[in-house]
């Protein structure tokens, strides 16, 4: 019985664990079903459409069932941040990574994509939600981890150097390609993809940052937001699309691996994920999900090389392995940041009884102003608490009673 429960225990605590592993499969799956869909001619622009759709599919009837009563009111203040979400998301952020993606490779995004933690802290500064105080060991830490990861950044796109080969490379692929070798891709379109990587980051930064203030009016409705967001983000990209493609057979899609990749992409990825990363950050917090974000990058590289016969060069796994040291230093700054507020928190001065002159006081005061308060008391009770010896005269009753007993 005893180890049924330990076996228990053990299992529940190991949920998050394999919630995460399970996820970062999941993104890795997407990145490689993506990058082939994309080599073989679909425009990313009409995959973001289909991949909002889906995702709007799947996420709006658990909104529906679990979040109809006491729905926010769209104002329009509210409708300008929903807006601006969905066009930094949806828009930007997906249009740019997966350009970037087709110009680079499915590895060399993800490594690109750990930038995101040291750019939200950037942007954090700059709207003033986020203070600095550089004589703190936790800032200091989250400081240099973001100039680390910029220069691990910088490494892969300015450096490729030599081909670096793995062992199970050589073996399953001795030489051939099939079309998503990343060997051939010129120098300039692998600039050109590192830049539109980094935009797409700096815009999914800039939603965590807004998103942070529309979670204040949607706080018990974040399926509501998310849905929303999806929607809007699918009408916008529906319009860019129009704009960027001119051609309508862009729009054709039939049952093949571009099916796949919208499908996939938008219930897996924007549906599935959001739920389980969700419990996740809410049992452990936001800085244990994206700590697992790194095993996503291996994962795709060795699924890359298996599948694809991606080329992975010296100087991407340099800046990759500079941009994981500097993500877990920006998420150690803020892990302890967590821990200080936590302890501060605790820290909240309860109500003090008080004895005063046969009075109980309730002090629920800051601190300053009860320890002003406390000395004042202290000092009546020394005065009400001091004993004055005085002659007392006897009764006459007591007098009385000696004077018999004396005659006796």
């Amino acid at each position: 019985m005893e180890k049924l429960r330990c076996w228990g225990r053990s299992l529940e605590s190991s949920k998050p664990y394999i919630a995460m592993i399970s996820l970062q499969f999941g993104y890795a799956g997407m990145n490689i079903i993506t990058k082939v869909s994309l080599n073989r001619g679909m425009s990313h622009y009409v995959l973001v459409v289909y991949r909002h759709a889906f995702a709007t599919a799947a996420i709006a009837p658990f909104a529906l069932i679990f979040e109809r009563r006491g729905q926010p009111k769209i104002t329009f203040p509210v409708f300008m941040q929903i807006f601006i979400l969905a066009l930094l998301g949806p828009v930007i952020d997906q249009n740019f990574y997966y350009a970037g993606l087709k110009y680079t490779s499915p590895t060399f995004s993800c490594a690109m994509s750990n930038m995101l933690p040291a750019m939200t802290f950037v942007m954090a500064v700059m709207c003033r939600m986020e203070k600095i105080d550089v004589k703190k060991v936790r800032c200091q830490a989250k400081i240099v981890g973001t100039l680390v990861t910029v220069a691990g950044a910088m490494l892969m796109t300015l450096y490729k150097g030599p081909i670096v080969d793995f062992f199970w490379s050589k073996t399953i692929h001795p030489g051939q390609s099939n079309g998503t070798d990343t060997a051939g891709t010129t120098d300039k379109d692998w600039v050109k993809g590192s830049i539109l990587l980094i935009i797409a980051t700096l815009a999914w930064a800039s939603l965590f940052v807004l998103q942070a203030k529309a979670l204040k009016t949607y706080k018990n409705h974040q399926l509501s937001l998310t849905s929303l967001v999806c929607f809007v983000g699918t009408l916008q990209a529906i319009v860019v699309t129009f704009v960027m493609e001119h051609k309508t057979s862009a729009w054709q899609i039939g049952w093949d691996i571009n099916l796949l990749a919208a499908a996939y992409a938008g219930i897996v990825t924007s549906g599935i994920s959001y739920y389980v990363q969700g419990m996740v950050i809410k049992k452990r917090g936001p800085v244990f999900a994206t700590a697992f974000s790194p095993l996503m990058m291996i994962i795709v590289a060795i699924m890359g090389s298996f599948i694809l016969a991606e080329k992975i060069f010296l100087g991407g796994v340099i800046g990759a392995i500079l941009i994981v040291i500097g993500l877990y230093s920006v998420l150690w700054g803020k892990h302890k940041e967590n821990k200080e507020k936590e302890v501060n928190e605790e820290e909240i001065p309860e109500p003090v009884k008080i004895q005063a002159n046969g009075n109980t006081i309730l002090v629920i005061e800051d601190i300053e102003a009860s320890e002003v308060e406390l000395k004042k008391l202290a000092e009546a009770n020394k005065l009400s608490a001091v004993a004055i010896a005085m002659p007392m005269p006897e009764s006459p009753m007591k007098a009385n009673q000696d004077q018999t007993s004396f005659k006796v």
